[in-house]
């Protein structure tokens, strides 16, 4: 079987149109949560999202948006655009995001936005967070999203501590031995300096992950961003994967 695997799309129809034509034919989009907040077009990300047979689960913008956080716990600009997004939101993408669980496990793999411990909020940054984390799922391999920046995080079990390294496109994770947090960045907002949309396809029958990037018309989902008058600095950050 062959999977999409996609995290934090925010609102970037355009990244997402790109990233589901470069990543071919797959059997399932698994969406580890964000699929709404920041960029112009909500309605169009869930719509396509789940026009693919598709497994998704909730991030923290996705509950925000739909009044399950409260968004004083986001900064001002994040705020905004959740205001802005929740108010444009369809019936039928509130029931969506709505439905969303706050994590899933499939076969081998748990699906958690932030963390196993913490689905919806905490950021898995550091080899110290990472291993505290391998303790709250019981599967092999935990695929989380969140910061925005691809990584991946291996268990050396043997000397208790962590390994973690940035998978540089094109590159192939090998599934056959350790356990690991697996991160495939972000589709709609990069933020580890390139603003190519990221995404890892997951390929069971040859145990591998693959990490790719792509670019797409950041541009016209800027023009949007800034007719709509969504924070400029959202705008900005776009342009340079921060």
């Amino acid at each position: 079987m062959r999977y999409l695997v996609i995290s934090d799309i925010h609102s970037n129809y355009e990244a997402l149109e790109m990233v589901l034509d470069d990543a071919g034919s797959v059997d399932e989009i698994w969406c580890l949560g964000d699929v709404v907040g920041y960029g112009p077009d909500p309605n169009s990300c869930v719509e396509l999202l789940t026009s693919y047979p598709h497994r998704c689960i909730a991030g923290n913008h996705d509950w925000a948006t739909v009044g399950k956080l409260d968004l004083d716990d986001f900064n001002h600009d994040a705020r905004l655009a959740n205001l802005w997004n929740r108010d444009h939101l369809t019936p039928q993408s509130r029931a969506f995001l709505n439905s969303l669980p706050e994590m899933l496990v499939v076969g081998e793999f748990t699906l958690a936005h932030g963390s196993p411990r913490y689905p919806i909020w905490e950021y898995v940054m550091d080899g110290a967070t990472a291993l505290d984390n391998f303790a709250y799922f019981d599967s092999p391999f935990c695929l989380v999203g969140h910061t925005h920046v691809p990584v991946v995080f291996s268990l050396d079990n043997a000397n208790k501590r962590v390994d973690n390294s940035i998978p540089s496109p094109g590159a192939s994770v090998d599934l056959d031995s350790d356990r690991l947090i697996i991160n495939p960045g972000s589709v709609g907002q990069p933020r580890n300096g390139d603003p190519w949309a990221s995404y890892i396809v997951l390929d069971t029958e040859a145990n591998t992950v693959e990490y790719r990037r792509v670019a797409y018309p950041l541009e016209v989902t800027q023009q949007k961003m800034i007719g709509l008058g969504l924070p400029s600095r959202l705008v900005t950050r776009l342009q340079y994967g921060w």
